[in-house]
C-alpha cells in the first residue's frame, strides 16, 4: 500500500483575533468563508491567501479556463463583505472600473489604472457577495518601499514612478472625470516580472501550508504576501482601489471627507467643495513619504502618534503661510478651527514659519530647486491654482 504524504498544517489559537478578525466591526457573517481549493464559478480555484481589509479579503487563483497561457495562469479575486453599505461599495467600484476601462480603451494610461477583468456574485451562509476579479500584481507601493529600498526613494526612479501616477492621474481626471480621492502608496501597486513568481507562490503553499485558525464555520489564514526578492525592476506599476472614487462631473458640490488622513487637502478638513485638485494635493504630500521616507504635513502628534485636523492647518500654514479669507469664506467646518478673523484657534506646537526647502534633505543643487518648484505647483492653498496632472507631466523636474 503507497503512503500517503501528510502536511503538517499550523493551526491558530480560536482565542486570538486573526487578519480581518482584526477590524472594529468585524463580524463573521459579512465576510464569506474562502477556503483553499474551491472554485468559483468553475474557472477560478483559489490557491493562496494575499492579504485583507476592512470591506474584503484577497485571494490568488488559478484561471482554469486560460491556464495553458502563461500571463493569464492567474487572477486575484477581491471578495467584499456583503452587509449593504459594503455591497453598494463594491457595486460603485465596479461600475466605475467599467466607466474607466471604456471611456476610452485604447488610451495607453490603462496601462497605469487597474481595473477590473471580470466580476461575479457568490452567496455565502449569510447572503450574497460581490467579488472582482483582477489582473495579480506585486506588492503595493510602501512595502517595495521598505522592503527593496530602504524606506527611501532614490530620486531618479521617483520620477518614474511620479511620471506614471500623473500620466494616469491625467487620464482619470480628463477622459473619466473621476476623482480618485484615496491616493497613497497602499494603493499603488507593482507589477509582477513574470507569472513565474506566482508559480512560486503556489508551489510554497502546497509545501509549506499557511497558518489558519480553524472555526465551526470557516477557516481564516494568515496571508502570503511576500513574494521574495525582485527578479528584475518593476516594469511599470498601477493605481488600484476606486470604491471611494467619485465622478468629478456631479451637479451637486463635493464636500464630504476623504483622503487619508496624513495627505488630506485643506480644503477637504475645513468643509469646502473639492474637485480634481485634491488628488493634486494628495499626491503632492506623498512624494515626502517616498523621498524623505517621512510625512510633510501629517497632522500628527510627535509623542502620540494622534492624528489632529487643526494640527494639520497649523503644519500646512507653517509651510504656505495664513489659508487666503476666499478659502475659508462659506466652508462649513472653518469656525471649528479659525476665529473670524482668519486666525487658528491654537498653534499646536507647529513652528511658526518653515521653509518648504528646508524639509528636503535627500537631493541637492539644481535638482533640489527644481524639486521644490515642482511640488509649490500642487501645494497651493486654493484648489484652482494648482497645477493639472497634464501641466505637471511638462514640468523641468520630471526631464
Amino acid at each position: 500500500m503507497r503512503a500517503t504524504l501528510r502536511l503538517s498544517i499550523p493551526l491558530l489559537g480560536s482565542d486570538v483575533p486573526v487578519e480581518e478578525e482584526g477590524a472594529p466591526d468585524y463580524s463573521p457573517r459579512h465576510f464569506y468563508p474562502v477556503r483553499l481549493g474551491e472554485v468559483f464559478q468553475d474557472s477560478y480555484e483559489v490557491v493562496a491567501k494575499l492579504g485583507f481589509g476592512g470591506n474584503s479579503t484577497v485571494w490568488l487563483a488559478r484561471d482554469l479556463l486560460r491556464y495553458r497561457f502563461p500571463q493569464d495562469r492567474y487572477v486575484t479575486l477581491k471578495v467584499c463583505r456583503n452587509d449593504p453599505g459594503h455591497q453598494a461599495a463594491a457595486q460603485r467600484e465596479l461600475s466605475l472600473s467599467q466607466h474607466i476601462a471604456s471611456a476610452n480603451p485604447w488610451h495607453p494610461a490603462l496601462r497605469y489604472i487597474r481595473t477590473a477583468k471580470d466580476s461575479f456574485e457568490v452567496d455565502g451562509p449569510h447572503g450574497r457577495h460581490t467579488t472582482l476579479v483582477y489582473e495579480p500584481m506585486r506588492e503595493p507601493l510602501w512595502l517595495f518601499q521598505y522592503h527593496r529600498l530602504g524606506g527611501v526613494y532614490p530620486a531618479a526612479l521617483l520620477k518614474t514612478t511620479v511620471r506614471i501616477l500623473l500620466y494616469a492621474l491625467d487620464y482619470l481626471h480628463t477622459q473619466c472625470r473621476i476623482i480618485h480621492t484615496d491616493i497613497k502608496p497602499e494603493n499603488i501597486l507593482l507589477a509582477l516580472e513574470s507569472t513565474a513568481v506566482l508559480d512560486d507562490v503556489v508551489r510554497d503553499e502546497a509545501a509549506s501550508p499557511s497558518p489558519r485558525k480553524i472555526l465551526a464555520d470557516r477557516e481564516i489564514y494568515l496571508s502570503r504576501n511576500d513574494f521574495g526578492a525582485l527578479r528584475a525592476l518593476p516594469k511599470f506599476l498601477r493605481i488600484s482601489d476606486f470604491d471611494v472614487a467619485v465622478r468629478g462631473d456631479a451637479k451637486a458640490p463635493l464636500t464630504h471627507v476623504i483622503q487619508p488622513d496624513d495627505f488630506r487637502a485643506p480644503e477637504v478638513t475645513v468643509g469646502a467643495p473639492w474637485s480634481y485638485s485634491a488628488d493634486i494635493w494628495n499626491l503632492g504630500v506623498m512624494l515626502w513619504n517616498l523621498l524623505e521616507g517621512e510625512s510633510l504635513c501629517c497632522g500628527r502628534d510627535e509623542r502620540t502618534d494622534a492624528y489632529s485636523a487643526g494640527r494639520q492647518l497649523a503644519q500646512i500654514t507653517s509651510l504656505l503661510g495664513p489659508a487666503p479669507p476666499d478659502v475659508l469664506a462659506g466652508a462649513m467646518d472653518t469656525h471649528v478651527f479659525y476665529h473670524s478673523d482668519g486666525r487658528l484657534k491654537a498653534d499646536y506646537g507647529v513652528p511658526g514659519r518653515t521653509k518648504l526647502e528646508d524639509t528636503v534633505t535627500c537631493v541637492e543643487g539644481e535638482e533640489k530647486r527644481l524639486f521644490v518648484d515642482f511640488v509649490r505647483q500642487m501645494l497651493k492653498w486654493r484648489p484652482q491654482e494648482r497645477a493639472t496632472a497634464a501641466q505637471l507631466l511638462e514640468h523641468p523636474w520630471l526631464h
